[in-house]
């Protein structure tokens, strides 16, 4: 018998990001208007709302004004600064051009878009969300999946609290709760660890390719107000990732509220050489003189980094299975060349949440909501995603700047409602590395404390904190392979490609190697359960309430 209690509700959601958010408010609104009695959960593994929440961000409003329409008169944060320039930059080592707009559709311009932290919509969406009756619940981390007899989910448990290192119970010892649910939907963001066990349990990438994934990195700045200007949006292209072949990706610039600049870089995961590290580009992306002016006389004040579905519509898996649905990022509604998913997992969420309001009034329970995979296909998401299908394909096929000539055309051709005959397909980051001795090492310079950083200045700047005493969330199927395989083959990529310094090889210069993961110092980026070539890294939920606390990310 169970020594779990159990909690009874319609839906339950695993995370309080913007999909998880916009479901249980379109729940209760529906709820309502239907005279129903709904009962709605969220669970939110970060200590607060937008703990975990990281994003540059530019967002589209179009979900938000279909969800609650009056959200820019109602203290929304975001509607504190619009978008009112535009500007790609193409960068060499040490100047820029800019990219003339008619060379993209309209949709890549940014109008009608705001620029803000996604971890403060998240709180203002969790506020009215409550406001509904939402009950929210942070600090629990959904760690294990519910079945009933028939194999369908029926639900989540939260993990247990006070369990040691070494698996033993602490005084202060609590076991989890369960959480049944008629539905259950997971909205766990990129590479979700419960999503990733129902991927595999009911085959939902069957019919769709590998999902693949970028690295971003985020650095919050105050600057000097006279360099300030309220609602300048920048992208780039181009250097420093263009001096390693096989690299790509690049970085934003956006000049937010409060006098702040919210900078990053996106490094692609599908990268061939060992040496690279995207925290590295990172820094000496900031040292171009374009960027660095921007940040002169100005102040570091945040840092994080997370994980991006870049897959697009090709790597979208099958969205139901018995019991539940897979709404948001962890599906990777993600419209790459845009920048934006906010948009796309919102309305995501909005559409499961549609579907299950039909089910449930129906007395229906733990069956498929086919409804929801009805309603994307004929979706203005569908739609958009189907336009940039293949633009990071093209762009990984011929390279930066021919593959993003073609990858233009296509969009266009797409935008004039021009069908292009084909799609690309995607081949898993973890597959691409080089050996060690094939490609040139990298040389990266030193942090110099006022422009560029080391990581774990960095980290400290995230609030990163874990109970240290708890079972290691970073765990090795084999503990032998980083240092007898991934040593000798990639000088173990794990100590460049975490943006956090989780994993070092100590002892090597006494010829008794031993790989060491400082898993307290995890951000929850799940890069390492991406890009490990043998994907001996397996990322699981730490307690509840651990990992970053982002303010204004």
């Amino acid at each position: 018998m169970s020594e779990r209690e159990s909690m009874p509700y319609d839906v339950v959601i695993v995370g309080a990001g913007p999909a998880g958010l916009s479901a249980a408010i379109r729940l209760k609104q529906l709820a309502a208007e239907k005279e129903a009695e709904i009962s709605v959960c969220v669970l939110e593994k970060g200590s607060e709302v937008g703990a975990h929440i990281l994003s540059g961000a530019v967002i589209d409003p179009r979900s938000l004004d279909e969800l609650l329409p009056t959200w820019r008169d109602d203290g929304c944060p975001l509607a504190e600064v619009p978008v009112r320039e535009n500007l790609h930059w193409i960068l060499t080592r040490g100047r820029k051009f800019d990219m003339p707009h008619f060379l993209t559709p309209p949709f890549m311009h940014n109008k009608g878009t705001y620029t803000g932290s996604l971890g403060n919509l998240c709180r203002w969406l969790a506020e009215k969300a409550g406001e509904l009756g939402v009950e929210i619940f942070p600090g629990f981390a959904a760690a294990e999946i519910l079945y009933d007899e028939q194999g369908r989910v029926k639900g989540v448990a939260t993990g247990d609290m006070g369990v040691a290192r070494d698996g033993e119970h602490k005084p202060d010892y609590q076991p989890g709760l369960e959480l049944h649910a008629k539905y259950t939907f997971f909205s766990e963001g990129c590479r979700g660890h419960l999503t990733k066990q129902l991927i595999r349990q009911f085959d939902l990438d069957a019919d769709s390719d590998p999902q693949v994934y970028g690295l971003g990195i985020k650095e919050l700045w105050d600057i000097d107000p006279a360099l300030h200007e309220p609602g300048r949006v920048i992208h780039t292209q181009g250097w420093p990732l263009s001096e390693t072949d096989g690299s790509s990706g690049g970085g934003w610039i956006y000049h937010q509220a409060n006098g702040q600049l919210s900078i990053g870089f996106v490094t692609w995961l599908n990268y061939t050489n060992p040496h690279l590290s995207p925290f590295q580009e990172m820094q000496r992306w900031k040292t171009h003189p374009q960027v660095a002016a921007l940040l002169k006389g100005g102040k570091r004040v945040s840092y994080g980094a997370r994980a991006i579905s870049d897959g697009g519509l090709q790597s979208i898996p099958k969205l139901t299975f018995p019991g539940g649905a897979l709404i948001g990022d962890c599906a990777g509604f993600l419209n790459v060349p845009r920048i934006k998913g906010t948009h796309t997992a919102m309305k995501s969420g909005m559409m499961a949440a549609e579907a299950a309001v039909e089910a449930i009034v129906s007395q229906r329970e733990l069956d498929e909501l086919t409804a929801y995979p009805a309603a994307f296909e004929q979706s203005w998401v569908k739609k958009e995603l189907s336009i940039v299908r293949n633009v990071v394909p093209l762009v990984k096929k011929f390279g930066e700047f021919m593959g993003s000539g073609l990858a233009g055309i296509t969009m266009w051709l797409e935008y004039l409602g021009i069908k292009v005959p084909f799609t690309m397909h995607h081949h898993p980051d973890n597959e691409t590395l080089w050996r060690k001795d094939l490609v040139p090492k990298i040389d990266y310079p030193k942090p110099d404390g006022v422009l560029t950083f080391d990581r774990l200045s960095s980290v400290f700047l995230s609030n990163t904190n874990h109970e240290e005493d708890q079972p290691v969330h970073l765990t090795l199927k084999d503990p032998s392979i980083p240092v007898d395989y991934d040593l000798p083959m990639f000088d173990e990529p794990a100590q460049r490609y975490c943006p956090a310094g989780v994993y070092e090889i100590v002892g090597e210069e006494e010829g008794n190697p031993r790989f060491v993961i400082n898993a307290q110092n995890c951000v929850h980026c799940k890069t390492c359960d991406i890009k490990d070539p043998t994907q001996n890294i397996t990322w699981v939920v730490p307690e509840g309430g651990g990992g970053p606390n982002y303010p204004n990310m």
